[in-house]
C-alpha cells in the first residue's frame, strides 16, 4: 500500500491578505493548494486532507449576527458555525482536487467525511477561551465590539492585530475514524477532521451532543494520524521551515531535528502560544504515539517537503 500522509492545510491560507475573503477567492485559494496536493499523489502517496476553519467560523458567526440584527433571523450556534463551514470547505477542496486529477489523467476517487470529534465537557478551556476565529481588527476595533458584546474576548494575535477568542478543548477521539479507514484502504483522497471537527460531548447513553467550540485542527489532525496509523504527518502554516529566535539577528531556520531537540526548543520558548506553539505541541503527540515523522511548511513547499527538499523535518528516533 502507499504510504499515508496526513495533511494540514490552514483556515488563513485558504484567505487571500489583501482580498474580501469572497467564497470565490477562498476557491481560488483552495485551487492553488490542490496543485500542490496533486503533486504529492503523483509521487505515489496516499494523502488524507485536514483543513482550519477559524477565519471561516468567524465570518460565519458575524453573517448570522447581521441577519439576527438587521431581519430577527434565528442566531446560528458556534457548533453549527463549524460544521457549515466543514462543509462548505471540505467541498470546495474535494471538487478542486477531482478537477485537478482529471487534468492530470490520475485515477483518483476524491471523498469528504463531514467529522464529529469528541471533547470533555469539563475541558478547562471552556472556562478560558484561547482560540482565535475570524477577522483581524485594530484595538479600537475590538473594544468598540466588546461593547456590543461583553461576552466576547479578543487577544493579541502575534502582532498582526486583535481577534475574537472561543473554547478549544483538546480532541479526545475521531467519531468517524472507521470510515474514514474504509476509504482510506479503498484509495481515496479523504478530506476529514475539517476545522478540527465538529465538537461533540458523549452521554452516558452513548449518544452525541453538540456544543459550541472550536477545535484546534492540528491538534485533532494530529489525533487522526495516530488513529489511522499515518506514516508522516505534515502541517503547513506560513513559512517554509520552523525557526528559533524568530525576528531576530540570530533567527536561525531549522531543517531536520529530534524529538528531543524540539521538546528542548519548545522549554526555551521558542515558539508563540497563539502562532507555532500548537503545531509543535501537535506534532510531538503524535511522534510520542509512534509517529514516523513530522514536517511542517508552507503549502507551495509541500512536493519539496515530502522528498526532504524543504521544510522542517521531525524524526522519531525510537
Amino acid at each position: 500500500m502507499e504510504k499515508l500522509v496526513i495533511v494540514a492545510i490552514g483556515g488563513n491560507s485558504l484567505v487571500k491578505e489583501d482580498g474580501s475573503g469572497s467564497v470565490q477567492e477562498q476557491y481560488e485559494a483552495v485551487c492553488e493548494t490542490a496543485v500542490n496536493i496533486a503533486d504529492m499523489v503523483e509521487e505515489g502517496f496516499q494523502v488524507v486532507v485536514t483543513h482550519g476553519n477559524g477565519p471561516q467560523v468567524g465570518f460565519g458567526l458575524r453573517r448570522s449576527e447581521i441577519a439576527n440584527e438587521v431581519k430577527g433571523m434565528p442566531i446560528v450556534p458556534l457548533v453549527n458555525c463549524g460544521a457549515d463551514t466543514q462543509g462548505g470547505i471540505g467541498y470546495q477542496i474535494q471538487q478542486a482536487l477531482t478537477n485537478e486529477f482529471a487534468r492530470r489523467g490520475i485515477n483518483k476517487k476524491v471523498a469528504t467525511v463531514i467529522t464529529q470529534v469528541e471533547v470533555s465537557q469539563n475541558d478547562p478551556n471552556f472556562k478560558n477561551p484561547t482560540k482565535p476565529v475570524g477577522s483581524f481588527f485594530t484595538f479600537e476595533q475590538a473594544e468598540e465590539m466588546k461593547k456590543e458584546h461583553p461576552d466576547w474576548i479578543f487577544i493579541e494575535d502575534s502582532g498582526r492585530g486583535y481577534r475574537r477568542v472561543v473554547p478549544s478543548p483538546k480532541p479526545i477521539d475521531i467519531v468517524e475514524k472507521d470510515a474514514i479507514k474504509k476509504l482510506i484502504e479503498a484509495g481515496f483522497v479523504v478530506i476529514a477532521v475539517g476545522g478540527g471537527g465538529i465538537p461533540v460531548i458523549k452521554k452516558d447513553n452513548n449518544t452525541y451532543e453538540g456544543i459550541d467550540a472550536v477545535i484546534d485542527k492540528d491538534f485533532a489532525t494530529s489525533l487522526l494520524a495516530e488513529q489511522v496509523q499515518a506514516e508522516t504527518l505534515i502541517i503547513t502554516t506560513g513559512v517554509s521551515r520552523v525557526c528559533i529566535n524568530f525576528g531576530k539577528p540570530n533567527q536561525q531556520a531549522l531543517e531536520s531535528i529530534t524529538v528531543e531537540e524540539l521538546k528542548q526548543f519548545t522549554a526555551e520558548g521558542h515558539f508563540p502560544p497563539g502562532s507555532m506553539l500548537p503545531k509543535v505541541e501537535a506534532s510531538l503527540s503524535f511522534l510520542e504515539k509512534n509517529g514516523s515523522r513530522v514536517i511542517i511548511t508552507d503549502p507551495e513547499s509541500l512536493k519539496d517537503a515530502i522528498v526532504g527538499k524543504a521544510g522542517t523535518h521531525i524524526v522519531n528516533m525510537k
